[in-house]
């Protein structure tokens, strides 16, 4: 479920959430509070699964659009294939990343959503409000979407023209699920993205708009005339591809940035498995820690 709902956020807005905090509250309110089963193993287990869903659905839903972005259009068994390499080239790759990520890097990285869920797996004092806020909130959040785009009995999207531009278009989708991606993600990352959208809405388009108005012909990526596009047309042949450009531009950054941590890594690792070969039986490794008893 919390897959599925991932999938279609990131679908919907471009960015997914974890999922693993609130299927801790739910865990616990399920094991330990009907089942009466006290045991934080199992209750890691389920965050654990529902982690690995989520990220395999978010892999997924940052790279297969694109080919049909190029009308591809890939088979039920190419996804597949291509959900199950990605899935077994993550667990490969964090084999030999997890000692730096995890371990070395853990005071630089603080993996505030993981350190939530480790907390709310500790305590168990708050576990019956936590779990009856979540409750709270599936159902005020189907409610508003039941009347909103089942029975609408209001509008979910608005949108108004502004300056003498008309293809510029500022509006609002009244969701309940970018109410709490907006609490999830922070004041910052929230920011970005309204700036971004600012720019895409209020300057970019109004821009194409205005000096692709006398274009005779069509522009590609495009297949129509400018002149002939309204905002939401120039948003879908222009500014979807400005959009996944920067998204791959930013991923290969990142990629440079990392590739001498990465180096790092995979000799530590390969150091590692040279030292261990030359310790005696009674030698282990600790998994989680830098110990070796």
């Amino acid at each position: 479920m919390f897959a599925a709902a991932n999938a279609y956020l990131g679908l919907k807005i471009g960015l997914t959430v974890s999922a693993s905090i609130p299927a801790v509250v739910i865990s616990l309110a399920v094991l330990r509070g009907l089942f009466r089963r006290k045991s934080i193993l199992e209750n890691n287990i389920v965050q654990t699964m529902t982690t690995a869903g989520e990220a395999v659905a978010a892999g997924a839903i940052f790279t297969l659009p694109a080919l049909y972005m190029w009308d591809l259009n890939p088979s039920q068994q190419m996804i597949s294939f291509v959900v199950l390499i990605g899935g077994f080239l993550g667990v490969a790759m964090m084999v030999p990343l997890r000692r730096l990520l995890i371990v070395n890097e853990h005071e630089t990285l603080p993996y505030p959503e993981g350190t939530a869920c480790a907390e709310v797996l500790v305590s168990g004092e708050t576990v019956g409000r936590s779990a009856r806020m979540v409750s709270l909130g599936f159902g005020v959040g189907g409610l508003v979407k039941a009347l909103g785009d089942g029975f609408m009995l209001f509008k979910t999207e608005i949108e108004t023209t502004i300056f003498r531009f008309r293809n510029a278009v500022i509006g609002m989708d009244t969701y309940p699920a970018l109410l709490g991606v907006g609490y999830i993600i922070g004041p910052r990352i929230a920011g970005q993205m309204l700036a971004g959208g600012i720019l895409a809405w209020l300057v970019l388009i109004p821009m194409i708009g205005f000096f692709g108005a006398n274009s005779a012909g069509a522009v590609a990526p495009s297949l129509s005339p400018i002149a002939e596009l309204d905002a939401w047309g120039i948003w879908g042949d222009y500014i979807r591809y400005i959009g996944a450009g920067a998204v791959a531009a930013g991923g290969l950054i990142t990629l440079i940035k990392t590739l001498p941590m990465l180096y790092s890594s995979l000799r530590s690792t390969l150091n590692g498995l040279m030292q261990r070969s030359a310790f005696n039986e009674k030698t282990t490794i600790d998994r989680t820690k830098n110990n070796v008893t």
